[in-house]
């Protein structure tokens, strides 16, 4: 019998925290094993021990307790022997953005002593592999976010691993080059009987794979094929259609509101629904219901829902109070051109917002959609163009706006060294907020939040989730008119997205208008208009409803925001291409 890439038996691990002598049990007890050219993934929310599982089997941690065998031999006392065998892809790979694609190719070759007469052959299958083989002369500072992560994991394979490990490879990621990605791994596994252990955030990448082991708070609570896992919502999922005159995040919201619902989530245009039991005619309001088949989604939700620790979605209205008339234009863009040199990155885009919508701005990697966000906010200049926000035009009076907008970007931009409050009190005063007023909103903003247990800890050392939280907090504390989210939940887990769209559509209820970057296109859905653009150019606007209707093409076939993501780009790319004559 073969022996197995990887297999754990009652695994501990736990760190120490300045806040809890005890310390944090970061795995507890957990037991799984990887065939060999297996495909497996690990998935669970923010915390659940997904990174340090992975980092123990590459021989970067030791196991408080248990036993790990990774590839036959044990991390704690063969952790250079294993390392030579496998290839481990964290989170923030480190490529060198001041090296071209071939440099940082040739740099990880020479690190991991891969012979020159291997490497011609094994850099033209990676760079044809990874469609990066006209890039080798580029700067890696100057790839989109896609083509940095498909570079890290060529560079990642750059020598022959017998196992692969891979911490969210698609983060931040655009829907097709998540399928490029992907299609490379598969390839990987098929060709190379290669044996992959891979951490995502995406139930949808966890479907593609053999095995799925599902985290929680360091435990293991369910393991087996997405067959398996799916079995777990078998019979509880249902596909609600709105009434006529209501949205399908209205119905959401309600749906959510209900203790007995597991979870639920626009999908299409309707709510896809998790329920032990149908709900009732006076929760449903007019909307139809029929039975589905579960997906794994539906399954991990399951899972997680019913855990002994896990708490309500955060509560509160979502019904919509933006009317799209020019009274309530809070933002009007007209010809917007930005260039950098001779390379035009946003090429005359014209749209307006309303006041209380959620407006979204969808595109691959290197569309040009955060240039534009920039814009938006008020953090570059355009270069000719017509931009007003909050009635004030961005060309003379960007400092005036930005008083009036909050901003939440991508990457965790609050000051790690200091506490939760004192990056609020800062963030607070920064905003003119002074005295009991800022006091009165230091206190709402916590508790909203539910960031009052962990004031006084340094905001570094937070957990994802609790960071994109306080990130959150100290962009509302003014009450800003307008809140930008640059990919606000990149990386985390759909309980946690869930819970972030519900405190997002309750803003917008209230009033407050919400421009929004995303690569999951489930959350579109909760947009009420989009927009798509490539290479700086707009490819469609309008309700969700009226982009898939484009993307459809008037086939009459269901057609989901990702499918029509992709329709919609790869359609306009194959127009751009010239003809052979």
């Amino acid at each position: 019998m073969q022996e197995p890439a990887l297999s754990s038996r009652n695994i501990y691990k736990r760190f120490s925290d300045k806040v809890n002598r005890r310390g944090v049990a970061a795995l507890s007890g957990v037991t799984l094993t990887i065939p060999t050219g297996t495909l497996a993934a690990l998935v669970g929310p923010d915390g659940a021990g997904k990174t340090t599982f992975l980092r123990l089997a590459a021989g970067l941690l030791t196991a408080d307790a248990g036993d790990l065998t990774v590839l036959g031999l044990n991390p704690s006392t063969h952790a250079q022997d294993i390392q030579d065998r496998i290839s481990y892809m964290p989170q923030r790979f480190g490529l060198y953005d001041d090296l071209s694609v071939q440099e940082n190719l040739d740099l990880y070759a020479d690190l991991h002593g891969v012979p020159n007469t291997v490497r011609r052959e094994r850099y033209e299958r990676l760079l044809t592999m990874t469609d990066l083989s006209r890039f080798t002369t580029r700067q890696a500072g100057n790839l989109s976010g896609g083509m940095k992560q498909k570079l890290g994991l060529a560079c990642t394979l750059v020598r022959s691993p017998k196992l692969l490990l891979l911490d969210e490879p698609t983060v931040g990621v655009d829907p097709l080059s998540r399928r490029e990605l992907w299609a490379i791994v598969q390839q990987l596994v098929s060709s190379e009987n290669l044996s992959v252990l891979v951490s995502t955030s995406y139930m949808d990448e966890a479907e593609r794979c053999a095995l799925v082991f599902v985290l929680h708070e360091g435990q293991l609570l369910a393991k087996g094929t997405p067959a398996e896992i799916c079995a777990h919502a078998a019979g509880f999922a249902y596909i609600a259609t709105p009434a006529s005159n209501e949205t399908a995040r209205s119905l959401q919201a309600r749906l959510l509101d209900d203790p007995q619902t597991i979870d639920a989530v626009p999908q299409g245009g309707e709510v896809r629904l998790v329920r032990r039991e149908p709900p009732s005619a006076a929760l449903l309001a007019g909307a139809e219901i029929k039975v589905t088949t579960s997906s794994l989604e539906d399954g991990f939700m399951t899972l997680l829902r019913e855990s002994r620790a896990q708490r309500p979605f955060a509560a509160g209205s979502a019904t919509s109070h933006a009317l799209a008339t020019n009274a309530n234009v809070v933002i009007e863009v007209r010809d917007l051109v930005r260039r950098f040199g001779d390379f035009t990155a946003v090429n005359s885009t014209s749209f307006s917002v309303y006041r209380g919508e959620i407006f979204g701005l969808l595109g691959p990697n290197g569309a040009g959609k955060t240039t534009t966000f920039r814009m938006l906010c008020g953090l570059l200049p355009a270069s000719s163009g017509h931009l007003r926000v909050a009635g004030v035009d961005l060309r003379g009076a960007r400092a005036e706006a930005r008083r009036k907008v909050g901003y939440v970007s991508q990457k965790f931009a609050l000051y790690g060294n200091l506490s939760v409050k004192e990056n609020l009190v800062f963030f607070g005063s920064a905003y003119g907020l002074h005295g009991k007023v800022l006091q009165d909103r230091l206190k709402t903003v916590m508790e909203e939040f539910e960031l009052a247990e962990r004031a006084n800890l340094p905001s570094g050392q937070l957990p994802g989730g609790f960071k994109q939280r306080l990130a959150m907090a100290a962009a509302l504390l003014h009450r800003p008119e307008i809140l930008f989210l640059d990919e606000p939940t990149s990386g985390a887990d759909p309980l946690a997205r869930r819970d972030f769209w519900r405190r997002i559509t309750a803003l917008a209820a209230g009033g407050t208008t919400v421009i929004v970057t995303t690569h999951f296109m489930e959350e579109a859905e909760y947009c009420d208009r989009i927009l798509i653009q490539d290479a700086g150019t707009l490819l469609a606007l309008g309700t969700p409803f009226e982009v898939r209707q484009q993307a459809r093409a008037a086939q009459e076939i269901p057609i989901d925001m990702d499918e029509a993501f992709i329709a919609i780009v790869e359609k306009n790319r194959q127009r751009a291409i010239p003809r052979v004559q």
